[in-house]
């Protein structure tokens, strides 16, 4: 005889066999398959949890999240570990933690009520940050509540929020707080009241502000941007105005105020898999010249120059529009070198002085003669001589670094296959203007680049250098863009206020072109 223990354990095994049997059953039933789940493990070369960014996609290339963690668009963020329930399936994962890690790959197998265990160590290839270089995304739309698990998640210094734009100012209903600024991990800072103005003219990011501009408009046009940097300027006189694409329609009247104070090199066309391929609202590029895919980086690399070769020294921002367009926080981020410690006064003092450099993968650590970006330079009756000490830091194949001086490629230099390569050259000046260095990457659907802010170079005796070409380029578009006004605005009163500032900037640009004194 069977005795009463074991007796009850047999039918206590039966019954739960015979409910998962109906669960499964019932699943079957609806056209579900049994759950499995992975679990991930991602550690650092110590073995500890390290926050970070995981894109997993099912068999049929669609993204998957993880339930309560920050999501955008095809991604996730987590502390290090993460446990989902899944279908049995193939799944396919990319992990990434920002330019300065490795990058893993790989894909597993789940079967019915299988647990995968993906344990994977996600490696530092650099640390700019014992060098003093301190990284920021200029552009982030995410929640307040989620940015400090992605920007560690994403290894970033420094995040002024996006909370206000045009329609939207949560600040209407919410109480701003004392603090604007949070400082955390010892090294990492958010700020939570950028703001941006994005309009028919283009868009113009607000940095530093104590209360939201008022971006009540009539329309797309009326009234002008410029409106709102007088009445930022009148706030706060150390307010930053960045401009945020440089193809943006208005760019010649905003680079002619005068009050503007960086410009995005590294903006938010240029995406992680893929680039926008048109100008959105901004002027179009010649596509047969500059053909798709690449052709917007560097339709907005030309316009770059063209402002450095009328004089005009702004220095190159970074953003990633993340919580709008696909990117993750940080994919486009501006890198500052800092002598001093790090808060968002001494950062943005930096940047101001164009010791920095942008990327979207490739990492730029050069110095000229010694000095590091922004740096300017005298040239005699006899050729400069400068010295270039470049350390690139690229997980993604970068063929050759090029030397750009005033707008045209002067020295290329070969690279090999390792992730982190020194190179040292030299190279004569002749003339004034400025120089920087670019390292493009392989990569063929999109622009992945970086790129320093220039140096400069300035006559011993006599004017600083102005290009009849680019001062050209910058007087035509501003007529092109009046009679975009002229079109888009109907009102009298409304198209007199508007064309004011534009007429100003034609004033402005055919000045520089009676002052060129170069091409």
């Amino acid at each position: 005889m069977i005795s009463t223990t074991l007796r009850r354990v047999y039918v206590s095994f039966l019954c739960t066999t015979l409910l998962s049997i109906h669960i499964n059953y019932a699943s079957v039933a609806r056209g579900e398959k049994p759950e499995a789940g992975v679990h991930f493990q991602i550690l650092d070369a110590n073995g500890a949890d390290v926050p970070c960014r995981i894109h997993l996609k099912d068999g049929d290339g669609k993204p998957v999240f993880a339930p309560n963690l920050p999501k955008w668009n095809d991604h996730f963020v987590c502390t290090g570990e993460v446990k989902l329930n899944l279908q049995p399936g193939t799944y396919r994962y990319e992990i990434e933690r920002g330019p300065e890690h490795s990058r893993l790959e790989g894909k597993f197998e789940l079967t019915e009520n299988e647990t995968k265990v993906v344990k994977r160590t996600l490696k530092r290839i650099t640390t700019l940050r014992k060098r003093g270089w301190y990284s920021a995304d200029l552009h982030v739309h995410r929640p307040v509540k989620d940015i400090e698990i992605l920007m560690q998640a994403e290894d970033l210094d420094f995040a002024p929020v996006i909370t206000w734009w045009n329609a939207r100012n949560p600040w209407n209903k919410t109480p701003i707080p004392f603090n604007l600024t949070h400082q955390f991990d010892g090294h990492r800072i958010y700020n939570v009241m950028a703001g941006e103005d994005e309009r028919e003219g283009g868009a113009l990011l607000y940095y530093g502000l104590k209360t939201p501009l008022d971006l009540s408009v009539k329309s797309r046009e009326f009234p002008s941007p410029m409106k709102f940097v007088g009445e930022a300027m009148q706030r706060h006189s150390d307010v930053w105005i960045d401009i945020e694409k440089p193809f943006w329609w208005d760019v010649p009247v905003w680079l002619a105020s005068g009050e503007m104070d960086s410009i995005g090199i590294a903006n938010n066309h240029m995406c992680r898999s893929r680039m926008y391929r048109d100008e959105a609202w901004g002027r179009p590029r010649d596509a047969k010249r500059l053909p798709d895919p690449r052709g917007n980086g560097f339709w907005t690399q030309e316009i770059y120059y063209h402002m450095l070769n009328v004089d005009l020294r702004l220095p190159p921002s970074a953003g990633s529009a993340s919580g709008v367009l696909p990117n993750p926080v940080g994919y486009n981020r501006v890198y500052v070198h800092l002598e001093e410690p790090f808060t968002s006064e001494s950062w943005f003092a930096a940047l101001k002085r164009g010791e920095c450099f942008v990327t979207n993968g490739p990492l730029l650590e050069v110095t000229a003669n010694g000095k590091i970006s922004g740096a300017v330079f005298q040239v005699g009756e006899k050729p400069l001589s400068l010295k270039l000490d470049i350390k690139l830091t690229s997980q993604d194949r970068v063929s050759n670094l090029e030397v750009v001086q005033n707008g045209h490629v002067v020295q290329t230099i070969k690279c090999s296959e390792e992730v982190t390569q020194s190179f040292h050259t030299q190279f004569g000046i002749d003339e004034p203007g400025w120089f920087l260095v670019r390292a493009i990457t392989d990569v063929p659907e999109t622009f992945r680049f970086g790129c320093t802010a220039p140096w400069y170079v300035e006559p011993s005796d006599g004017e600083r250098r102005i290009s009849r070409e680019s001062a050209t380029f910058f007087l035509n578009w501003t007529d092109e863009r009046i009679d975009r006004v002229r079109a888009n605005v109907q009102d009298v009163d409304q198209l007199r206020s508007v064309l004011d500032w534009h007429e100003k900037a034609r004033i402005f640009w055919t000045e520089r072109v009676s002052r060129a004194n170069a091409d």
